[in-house]
């Protein structure tokens, strides 16, 4: 099944060239072309914050899939890119976490997936290097000594990790009790 061939709840789609569930909005169609464009614009920016380009460019694919899954080909398809860039894509992406992989059964075909929970998985994961930093950090200021200037300045930079670390997780609960109080959730 192509990424044309899906409808926006995931299944098959009766007409395939009314356009992938990554591309139709609520108004019944999407434009392809500004799909891709919005997939590339916001690609721009998580390479900017650090982000590998091709399993960036995978995690906007599926960010704007209804769905939220598709396969290799689909993604293939849809970032008119190889299926072995986008197998390195998504190798990392599970790696880290961001994506998960579905079997379909009775095929080896494999439906990549993002959690509904994106979001504070990418925040959690970045507030885990922090903490790893601060400790790395402390290793620092003992071996070049608390006093020294050098010290001092990664201790300072420890505290900021530290008081980081604590405002995102209980920014994360805060999150967490909001989101199940909304009545459209």
């Amino acid at each position: 099944m192509s990424a044309r061939q899906l409808s926006t709840s995931g299944e098959r789609d009766a007409s395939p060239e009314r356009g992938s569930s990554a591309e139709r909005g609520t108004s019944g169609e999407r434009d392809p072309a500004a799909v891709r464009d919005f997939i590339e614009r916001f690609t721009g920016q998580l390479t900017q914050a650090g982000f590998p380009r091709t399993p960036a460019r995978i995690f906007v694919a599926l960010l704007t899939s209804d769905s939220s899954s598709l396969t290799a080909a689909e993604l293939g398809d849809l970032l008119q890119t190889s299926p072995a860039s986008v197998s390195g894509g998504v190798r990392y992406l599970i790696q880290v976490g961001l994506v998960t992989a579905q079997g379909e059964p009775g095929s080896r075909r494999q439906h990549y997936q993002m959690p509904a929970d994106v979001w504070d998985e990418i925040v959690r994961l970045r507030n885990r290097q922090f903490t790893r930093w601060a400790a790395e950090m402390r290793d620092g200021v003992d071996a070049l000594g608390a006093g020294s200037p050098a010290g001092a300045r990664l201790a300072e930079t420890v505290r900021y990790f530290e008081f980081l670390s604590a405002e995102m997780s209980s920014l994360l609960h805060r999150w967490r009790r909001e989101s199940a109080s909304r009545p459209d959730q």
